[in-house]
């Protein structure tokens, strides 16, 4: 299990879980392609807790940050107060666990449906959850400390990629053509893993996506006491380039903070 805003240089150690709510089913409007009325459908979602490490000035890539060993098993010790089923991140994130190599001879993909989610054969979760639009990380096993890798792909991804996940026993759920569809993503992991909780994991793009969409519950930041400064770097809820429209804040709800060693602040919120 990883933390994705420090990349792919600090990996934080696997840990255990608590109980958490269960979210309530998220309310999606869209258009009929055939007579453009507004229809309305309700989707399963898991109870979604954002838990990241952030310097003051919100920065989340932590090479370098000058953190006690006991400050740097924080992330590790405040999420042990959850249970969770999963926890998801990013592909930049993943590939410092996805070592393997593109196939020299690709595996044929005869007869395989292309848009058809895929269950490998593994035990109950947790599952570590990658975010993959466009199948870029190959795998040399089909787990991460024991939990099941699930990779969430679009549909552009090629069938001979999938023929290779197959072989690797990698499962994969679709959600969404060209780019992640968040509310299928999700609405996949509660119905299809029977995910309750689930721990996002960033990085910061991933993050603020699912935060505009409202499909994150509650957060768990810890701040640490670090004036970072760098430019360029990922921010804790990062805004996506092609994004349009007005920026909107999200106002948030405070449930409770806490110091805790190495002068770091555990601070949770609910998202209003």
């Amino acid at each position: 299990m990883v933390n994705d805003q420090m990349g792919t240089d600090q990996v934080w150690s696997q840990r255990p879980w608590s109980q958490r709510p269960v979210a309530a089913p998220i309310r999606l409007r869209y258009c009929s392609s055939a007579n453009d009325t507004e229809n309305e459908v309700m989707m399963n979602k898991p109870y979604v807790i954002c838990h990241m490490v952030a310097s003051i000035d919100g920065r989340i890539a932590t090479s370098g940050w000058n953190l006690s060993p006991e400050g740097r098993a924080e992330y590790e010790r405040t999420a042990a107060t959850y249970q969770a089923d999963a926890w998801m991140c990013g592909r930049i994130t993943m590939s410092g666990y996805a070592r393997g190599t593109a196939p020299t001879t690709p595996i044929s993909s005869s007869g395989l449906v292309a848009t058809t989610d895929f269950l490998a054969p593994h035990t109950r979760a947790p599952y570590a959850i990658a975010i993959d639009p466009s199948g870029k990380l190959y795998w040399h096993t089909n787990a991460i400390d024991g939990d099941h890798v699930v990779a969430v792909l679009t549909e552009q991804v090629a069938a001979a990629y999938l023929a290779y996940l197959q072989a690797q026993q990698v499962s994969y759920l679709f959600a969404g053509t060209q780019s992640i569809d968040f509310p299928t993503a999700l609405a996949k992991i509660a119905d299809t893993l029977r995910v309750k909780t689930l721990l996002l994991e960033g990085g910061g793009k991933i993050n603020g996506s699912m935060l505009r969409a409202g499909l994150i519950d509650e957060i768990s930041l810890l701040i640490a006491p670090i004036a970072d400064g760098t430019n360029g770097t990922p921010t804790l809820f990062d805004t996506v380039a092609q994004t349009v429209g007005p920026h909107s804040s999200v106002r948030l709800t405070l449930l409770a903070m806490e110091q805790r060693a190495d002068g770091i602040v555990w601070l949770r919120y609910r998202c209003s």
